[in-house]
C-alpha cells in the first residue's frame, strides 16, 4: 500500500484541458484513417499487401517488388498504430486525471479496443479478397470508433451531475429517430459503394446489387434524413432550445453538402476524388448527428452538501473574553 501511494505521489495529474485535446485528437485521427483507407481503395491498392497480418507471406513490410500499391496499403496499416497510440495516451491521461471521473475510463478503453478490432476487420477484407460486404463492415467499424471517441470528448466537457432533458420527450424521440435514419444512410451507402466501380483491386468482386437501384434507395434515405433535420430545426426553435437548434442547423448544412457531393459524383461517373470527399462527409454527418443527440440534454453540476462548507460569516465570530 505504501508503495502504491509513493508511486501516485510522483504521477503528475493531467488537466481536463489536455484530456479533452487528446480526445479531440483521437476523433480527428480516426476520421483521418477513414479517409486514408478510402485512398487505399480508390487507388486500387486494397491488395497491395496481399495477406494479413503480414504484408506478404515472407515479410511484414512492403517490398520494392510490390510497387506503389504496396507502399500505400502498408502505409495505411502503419497509420493504425499511430491512431492506437493516441487512444492509448488518452487512456493513460484518463487514469492520471484527478479527481477520477465516472464513465471516462470505460469510453477511453472502448475507443482503444475498437482500433485493433477495426484492424482485424480490415485484415479480413484482405483475406477475403476485398469482399464488398466485409469492406462495408470495415467502414462501419470505423464509424463506431468515431462515435465512441466523440462520446468521450463530450463527456469530458460535461460536469458529473445528473442528466437533465432540455427539450420535451417527443423532440428527444424525434432526435433519436433522426440518428437512426442517419445510421441507415451510412449502412446503405456501403451497399452503394459495394456495387460501384471502386472495388479496391481490379479483380475484387462486387456485391451484385444494381448500382442505379441501390443509389436511388440511398438518395431516398438521404431525403428522409434531410426532412427530419428540417423538422428538428423548427421544433427546437419552437420550444426555445437554442443550442439544439444550432446543432440541427449544422447537421442540415453538412447533409446538404454531402448530398451535393453525392449527386455530382453520381452524374460524373463516380470520380475517385469525389468518392474520397464523400467518405469524409460521411464522418461529418455522423459527428453532426451525434451533436444533435447531445444537444437534447445536459448534465448539471453536483450540488454541494449543506454541511460541505461552513457559512462565510461563521469564521468571523469574535472570541469572547
Amino acid at each position: 500500500m505504501r508503495r502504491i501511494c509513493a508511486v501516485n505521489r510522483y504521477v503528475r495529474p493531467v488537466s481536463g484541458t489536455l484530456l479533452r485535446r487528446l480526445a479531440l485528437t483521437s476523433i480527428i485521427a480516426n476520421v483521418g484513417i477513414v479517409v486514408t483507407g478510402g485512398a487505399v481503395r480508390l487507388t486500387a491498392s486494397g491488395l497491395g499487401c496481399p495477406t494479413w497480418p503480414r504484408c506478404t507471406d515472407a515479410s511484414y513490410v512492403a517490398t520494392s517488388e510490390m510497387g506503389g500499391h504496396g507502399v500505400i496499403e502498408f502505409g495505411n496499416r502503419m497509420l493504425t498504430f499511430a491512431v492506437g497510440l493516441i487512444a492509448l495516451a488518452t487512456v493513460l491521461a484518463v487514469l492520471a486525471h484527478r479527481p477520477r471521473r465516472p464513465g471516462l475510463l470505460a469510453l477511453a478503453v472502448a475507443v482503444f479496443l475498437g482500433i485493433p478490432a477495426q484492424a482485424v476487420v480490415g485484415g479480413l477484407t484482405v483475406l477475403t479478397n476485398l469482399n464488398p460486404w466485409v469492406v462495408g463492415l470495415h467502414f462501419l467499424a470505423s464509424m463506431a470508433v468515431i462515435a465512441a471517441a466523440y462520446a468521450l470528448w463530450r463527456r469530458i466537457a460535461d460536469p458529473d451531475g445528473p442528466t437533465v432533458a432540455v427539450v420535451p420527450a417527443p423532440l428527444r424521440a424525434l432526435a433519436r429517430v433522426t440518428t437512426g435514419v442517419a445510421v441507415a444512410v451510412l449502412v446503405i451507402g456501403t451497399w452503394v459503394t459495394g456495387s460501384g466501380p471502386h472495388a479496391g483491386d481490379q479483380g475484387a468482386a462486387r456485391n451484385g446489387l444494381d448500382p442505379e437501384s441501390i443509389s436511388q434507395v440511398h438518395a431516398d434515405s438521404v431525403f428522409l434524413l434531410i426532412g427530419l433535420s428540417v423538422a428538428l430545426i423548427f421544433a427546437f426553435r419552437a420550444v426555445g432550445a437554442r443550442r439544439a437548434t444550432r446543432a440541427a442547423v449544422v447537421l442540415l448544412a453538412v447533409e446538404l453538402g454531402q448530398g451535393l457531393i453525392g449527386f455530382v459524383q453520381y452524374f460524373t461517373h463516380v470520380p475517385a476524388v469525389l468518392v474520397g470527399a464523400h467518405m469524409l462527409g460521411s464522418c461529418l454527418v455522423l459527428l453532426a448527428t451525434l451533436s444533435v443527440q447531445w444537444s437534447t440534454r445536459e448534465r448539471r453540476p453536483v450540488a454541494p452538501a449543506p454541511w460541505a462548507a461552513a457559512p462565510a460569516d461563521t469564521e468571523a465570530v469574535p472570541a469572547t473574553a
